[in-house]
């Protein structure tokens, strides 16, 4: 494999084995870091994999892009200030020379992740204008516990077609009810918060 095939563009079903000597590209304090701007070149998925584009006029600080059903936009947006859920659309603003900063956000199940990977190549293939600025993709855990080697597998390749990644774990609270900015969180949603210049929820939590 060439050091320089895009990464969104490999298949997610390579053998687990398979080295991917292009993605991601570094890792920045155990967040992976990966493709900063669309490339060319780039293929757009078929059209009913697409995610819908929504114009708005709304503002926000960012906006959590649930790329599948129970992603987990609205508990972000919940405990975020200032934050807004997408409602599973690319928030394209209304305004000429608005920028809305956008964060994907997606479980970690194979559903989730092969959600982000096509929402990553809509991205990439720079259909979206200048009115979207991606910082990445927020994974959150779909199970407590280890991933399987094969769905982080996956989550390797995605990783090198956005700009970072980041891992959040399990919250169980999230399960037994709606997210709140005062309940206790991992540790993990302080980068999250720290990387994307967002005011801290109440951390952390010890299981």
């Amino acid at each position: 494999m060439s050091s320089t095939a895009n990464p969104w563009l490999i298949s997610p079903d390579l053998p687990t084995n398979t080295e991917i000597n292009s993605a991601p590209t570094g890792t920045k304090q155990g967040r992976r870091i990966g493709a900063t701007a669309p490339q060319p070149g780039i293929a757009l998925p078929d059209t009913i994999d697409r995610l819908p584009q929504r114009h708005t006029s709304a503002t926000a600080t960012l906006w959590w892009l649930g790329v599948h059903g129970g992603a987990g936009e609205s508990s972000l947006a919940a405990i975020a200030a200032g934050t807004r859920a997408a409602s599973h659309a690319w928030p394209i603003p209304d305004s000429i020379g608005t920028t809305h900063r956008v964060v994907l956000v997606a479980r970690t199940n194979y559903s989730g992740l092969i959600a982000a990977q096509r929402a990553a190549t809509e991205w990439a293939a720079n259909t979206l204008a200048d009115g979207i600025e991606l910082h990445g993709l927020a994974l959150i855990a779909d199970a407590p516990g280890r991933r399987p080697k094969e769905l982080r597998h996956i989550e390797q390749v995605i990783a090198g077609g956005v700009p970072q990644v980041w891992n959040l774990p399990w919250v169980n609270a999230w399960r037994l009810g709606p997210a709140t900015a005062n309940a206790p969180l991992p540790k993990e949603f302080q980068q999250l918060f720290t990387d994307l210049s967002l005011p801290l929820p109440h951390l952390p939590h010890h299981n």
